[in-house]
């Protein structure tokens, strides 16, 4: 993921801005992190590059 995507991206469930958290990036990109909600506080987690945007009650 883009860090620069933090600028379209937003909570799922209140609208509310998204905080970064890497903890592996290559090349500009983050491979592995967390999106924290400003808000809500909830988490989405950053897998291989790939944001998981789900609500928490509906990831497998």
């Amino acid at each position: 993921m883009k860090p620069d995507l933090l600028e379209i991206l937003c909570c799922p469930l209140d609208r509310a801005d998204l905080k970064l958290t890497s903890r592996k990036t290559e090349g500009g990109e983050v491979l592995d992190g967390v999106l924290t909600c400003t808000k809500c506080g909830t988490e989405y987690p950053i897998e291989d590059g790939i944001p998981d945007l789900l609500p928490p009650d509906e990831r497998s």
